[in-house]
C-alpha cells in the first residue's frame, strides 16, 4: 500500500511539473498570443475645450479625439461627469494599437448662467488609468444678453 502511495505522488508531482511548463503565454520562445498584456496608452489631442458664450438652454456638444499610442487593445472601461448636464459617449469596443477614438460630450446648459467648467473623467485600461477632460462656457440669460 505504501508502495502506490509513493507511485501516486511521484506521478503527481511530474504532472504537476509539467503542466507548469506548459501554461501557455511564455515569454520565453514564442510571443503571446494576444496583446491583452501589453499596456495601452489613450492620447488625447486636446484635454478642453471652451464653448465661449452660449445662450441659456442650448444643448452644445464637442468631439474628443484620441489614439491608442500603446503596443495593446485600449478599452474605455466608463466616463464620469462631475454634473448631470454633462453626457459622455463612446464606444466601449476594444481600439488597436495605433488606431483612434472619439468621445462626444454633450453639455445642456438649461438652468445653469455665468462661467460654467465641467469635467469628465475617462477610465480605461491605459498606462495612466484615468484621465480628465474639462469643458467651459460662459452661459448668457435672457436678462443678461450682453
Amino acid at each position: 500500500m505504501r508502495k502506490r502511495f509513493n507511485i501516486l505522488l511521484i506521478l503527481l508531482a511530474l504532472l504537476l511539473a509539467h503542466c507548469s511548463n506548459n501554461s501557455g503565454n511564455s515569454r520565453e520562445g514564442l510571443p503571446a498570443a494576444s496583446g491583452d498584456d501589453q499596456p495601452a496608452e489613450i492620447a488625447f489631442r486636446e484635454y478642453e475645450h471652451n464653448f465661449g458664450r452660449v445662450v441659456e438652454g442650448e444643448k452644445v456638444a464637442y468631439i474628443f479625439s484620441f489614439e491608442n499610442k500603446g503596443a495593446g487593445p485600449l478599452v474605455i472601461k466608463s466616463a464620469s461627469t462631475s454634473c448631470g448636464c454633462t453626457v459622455p459617449k463612446y464606444d466601449t469596443k476594444p481600439i488597436p494599437s495605433g488606431a483612434g477614438g472619439s468621445m462626444e460630450v454633450v453639455f445642456d446648459t438649461s438652468g445653469r448662467s455665468g462661467m460654467q467648467t465641467k469635467t469628465i473623467s475617462v477610465h480605461s485600461n491605459s498606462k495612466t488609468p484615468v484621465v480628465i477632460l474639462k469643458i467651459t462656457a460662459e452661459i448668457i440669460t435672457a436678462n443678461n444678453n450682453n
